[in-house]
């Protein structure tokens, strides 16, 4: 059993990590950044240390200045967490070559999957299915006019390195594909140090599915269920459930097959995710492998009743799998949203500032993971994720009721955040009949929720309403800063009216 951890990352992931490791009687190690020297996952570790300055080139992936805490501390393993070196196959080899434990997959497995056309042809050596793509990295934009001939339009430039929804660009037509080209290969250097982009058939109404699978060092692999992460803005998830309306459970076994598959391909061990994309039509196609734990793993564990942080911990030290693909189960229905703090409205533009008010709603079913409490500040630095929060009950239904009250009782003041475009979507028939894709968030869901934000006050009963909103929200913590709704007393009753409209609440 692994006695010490070293958690190579910040905010509510090593928050999470360390609550697992705490009751597995594991010693926890953090690292910080000097604008983190007061950050909530400072504190929850049992010992932290400095690792330099805020922006993350100077500290969080800094390998050097990691492997030299590690080596200070006499830690055993480093557990990356997701985002910043989660997915480094260089990392994860030094951690290794360092006589040190890393709680993923091996760097070869890693590097397999972190070239996208690498993948894909892996994928397709392993009978995985797989869109129609260009066979290598498009050089130039008359070559993606050549693919885009050979395929039809639409088609999706997308980073050969990769991932979170970076240099992408969705291509329609021919007179699109100068700038696509430009623009993606652009914010590919910028993200991932290297411009290349490949070709992919668009399929504009697929919805996004993702398998969570669990491979040990011993040959066993399980798929632990899907993921339904259709709601994005931007190529960037806001609101997952599991299990997927549109997912039978013989489709389930379908790509859960294919999942573990692939994870063989390519000798995977620890946890992974599978992404594949689910068209109209109930045909799926691999779209890419996240060597890592998933942001929104917890729908998962809410399902499975499985905690996949203390299952990476036992795989890594040589542990053997605790069940088989038999032995996995699920009950009920989980929902995930991640609470960011942004200006909808103003194209979801980050929001920084100090939570002057942060209160988590509670009750049954409810379960909140963050990296910030009350006091704590948004920066530029990072990303400005405030927290997860996840709710399960027995029935879908029954979960988006719960969302849906979780969310009003959620109390955050001094950031403006996507609660209220969050409650739009839950509240409206689309996602209460399951009848959203991937595109959902940035057409239809958020030009409705910006016509409902504009729409005047029509009754005295919501004036009334709206004037009693403000009353409430001039309470002291409120009165300086705009509030979770957007709200702050200089807007004005008509103003706050329209707003409290666009949550549902008239």
């Amino acid at each position: 059993m692994i006695k010490s951890v070293l958690i190579a990352n910040r905010g509510e992931i090593a928050v999470r990590i360390a609550r697992t490791c705490r009751e597995m009687g594991i010693r926890t190690i953090g690292v910080y950044s000097e604008a983190d020297r007061n950050a909530m996952h400072v504190s929850v570790m049992d010992e932290a240390h400095d690792i330099g300055p805020a922006p993350a080139t100077e500290s969080y992936l800094r390998q050097d200045r990691l492997l030299a805490v590690a080596a200070r501390t006499k830690a055993e393993a480093v557990h990356p967490g997701y985002g910043f070196l989660a997915e480094n196959a260089v990392f994860a080899q030094h951690v290794a070559e360092a006589g040190l434990i890393w709680v993923g997959p091996p760097a070869s497995a890693i590097a397999a999957m972190g070239s996208k056309t690498g993948a894909r042809a892996l994928m397709l050596k392993a009978n995985v299915p797989i869109l129609p793509g260009s066979e290598g990295p498009i050089r130039a934009a008359k070559d993606g006019e050549l693919f885009a001939k050979k395929v039809g339009y639409p088609i999706l430039l997308k980073a050969v390195a990769g991932g979170g929804g970076k240099g992408m660009r969705v291509v329609h037509g021919r007179e699109e594909m100068w700038n696509a080209f430009e623009a993606a290969g652009r914010e590919a250097a910028a993200a991932f140090g290297d411009g290349a982009v490949y070709g992919e058939k668009y399929l504009p109404r697929a919805r996004h599915i993702e398998i969570q699978i669990m491979a040990d060092q011993h040959g066993n692999v399980v798929y632990l269920g899907e993921r339904e992460c259709s709601i994005q803005r931007r190529h960037q998830k806001i609101i997952e459930e599991s299990p997927s309306v549109a997912v039978s459970s013989t489709l389930r076994q379908r790509m859960g097959d294919v999942a573990v598959a692939a994870a063989k391909a390519c000798g995977y061990t620890n946890a992974g995710t599978v992404e594949m994309l689910l068209d109209e039509n109930g045909k799926f196609y691999f779209l890419e492998m996240n060597t890592r734990l998933q942001v929104e793993h917890p729908v998962t564990e809410e399902i499975t009743g499985l905690d996949l942080v203390r299952m990476q911990l036992d795989v890594a030290a040589g542990g053997k799998l605790s069940l088989s693909q038999d032995e996995v189960t699920r009950r009920g229905h989980a929902i995930e949203v991640r609470l960011y703090a942004e200006d909808v409205p103003g194209g979801f533009l980050p929001s920084t500032g100090v939570l002057k008010r942060l209160r988590p709603p509670s009750g049954p079913g409810i379960r909140e993971d963050s990296g910030l409490r009350e006091g704590g500040e948004v920066t530029r630095f990072y990303d400005p994720m405030i927290s997860k929060l996840i709710v399960r009950a027995e029935t879908r239904e029954a979960a988006r009721v719960r969302m849906i009250r979780a969310l009003q009782e959620y109390q955050i003041a001094g950031v403006r955040t996507n609660i209220p475009f969050c409650l739009h979507i839950l509240k409206g028939d689309a996602f209460a009949k399951g009848d959203y894709h991937t595109r959902s968030g940035d057409t239809e869901f958020y030009q409705n929720f910006l016509a409902d934000q504009n729409q005047p006050v029509e009754h005295e009963e919501t004036l009334a309403a709206a004037l009693a909103h403000v009353t409430v929200m001039s309470e002291r913590a409120y009165a300086a800063t705009p509030t979770a709704n957007g709200v702050t007393p200089q807007d004005g009753a008509w103003r706050a009216s329209g707003k409290k409209r666009a949550m549902g609440g008239a």
